[in-house]
């Protein structure tokens, strides 16, 4: 059988995932890991205010659990030699939009100018532990 020129040949690659688990962050409260690596791309669980030292939530302020959230994020960024220059996707869970000023001043400290991810940032109900503020995050390499 001939093969057709403008056929495209799909290649299928059983890449395999990586479990990323670091001491430098908060230990998964639930059944899931803190990130899963796969195909050059990092896809970190929601991130809350605990010491990754104490598990003791960091919740004084709202800048200051804002501040933990994002401190355990890099954390985990630099496990795979990553920064936030490499997110391409946030998403930012608050108890109430009332927070979203003071979070959102301290999540763009953070954030080099002209690398900021896509984003959504979403009020709920209640978050794990009663927390004000959770970020997830997707980066890529």
């Amino acid at each position: 059988m001939k093969k057709d020129p403008n056929q495209i040949e799909v290649c299928k690659f059983n890449i395999m995932k990586k479990i990323i688990n670091t001491n430098k962050a908060p230990s998964p409260i639930g059944p899931y890991n803190q990130a899963i690596f796969k195909n050059n791309m990092i896809f970190i669980s929601g991130q809350i205010a605990l010491d990754p030292n104490s598990m003791v939530l960091k919740n004084n302020s709202i800048e200051d659990e804002a501040h933990q959230v994002m401190m355990n994020l890099e954390n985990i960024l630099k496990e795979v030699n990553m920064d936030f220059r490499n997110v391409v996707k946030s998403t930012i869970f608050l108890s109430d939009m009332s927070h979203f000023k003071e979070v959102n001043e301290v999540y763009g400290s953070y954030l080099e100018t002209g690398h900021e991810p896509a984003r959504e940032t979403v009020a709920v109900k209640t978050l794990p532990m009663n927390v004000n503020v959770e970020i997830s995050m997707i980066a890529a390499l």
